[in-house]
């Protein structure tokens, strides 16, 4: 009996410890439950900056859309490229790359007594920079970007436009034009609408100043 006891007590802690060794500690279950809950919250994290990162670059590529638009005047430097353009005819194809000969028919071009007074306005300006627009002229440029290049010196270069003739415009045609478009309109001929707010107030303001459409002050 007392070998039996004994022999009980030995294999006694031995089965404990294996049972216990089977058996996975409290602490395991904790540390896997936070490691699963922070790869969770990374993994939230990376999505959400994502996101943003990708609405950023949405918002970045309509806004440069947007200001390109705007900047798309289909009349832009319209009175410049015509000026340029019949210079560039006028002169002989072997004069063409000749800077000295770019100059002169600048020159002679702006000394007509034909041209608008718009067209003299344009001459008013490149005369002092005949020389700088002889380099790119002489290089073949297209009329639209050589006058969007020397623009970059002289603003007003570009914003000189033809006036806008109304006069064969019915009132449903003049409805179609947008506001923004109505207001150029009447700041070309140097007017304002006072106290107008509605479309119908700017159409009726545009017909009532046609006689200044061909007005120029220079």
């Amino acid at each position: 009996r007392g070998w039996s006891l004994v022999k009980f007590q030995q294999t006694l802690p031995t089965e404990t410890t294996n049972r216990s060794k089977n058996r996975s500690p409290p602490y395991v279950a904790i540390i896997s439950f936070r490691t699963l809950h922070i790869s969770l919250l990374n993994f939230q994290t990376l999505f959400i900056h994502r996101k943003m990162r990708a609405s950023t670059i949405i918002s970045a590529a309509f806004l440069l859309v947007s200001s390109v638009n705007a900047g798309n005047d289909p009349r832009e430097c319209e009175v410049c490229m015509k000026v340029m353009q019949e210079v560039r005819d006028a002169m002989p194809k072997s004069d063409h790359k000749s800077k000295p000969a770019i100059e002169a028919a600048l020159g002679s071009h702006c000394a007509k007594d034909t041209l608008s007074a718009r067209e003299r306005k344009i001459c008013y300006y490149v005369d002092p920079i005949k020389r700088d627009i002889a380099q790119p002229f002489s290089l073949g440029m297209p009329v639209d970007r050589l006058c969007k290049r020397i623009n970059k010196d002289n603003p007003e270069i570009c914003s000189v436009k033809f006036p806008v003739k109304t006069e064969k415009l019915e009132k449903k045609d003049l409805s179609k034009l947008r506001v923004k478009q109505l207001k150029s309109i009447l700041l070309d001929r140097g007017v304002e609408c006072k106290g107008c707010m509605e479309k119908d107030e700017f159409v009726k303001r545009v017909q009532d100043t046609e006689h200044l459409a061909g007005l120029d002050e220079f």
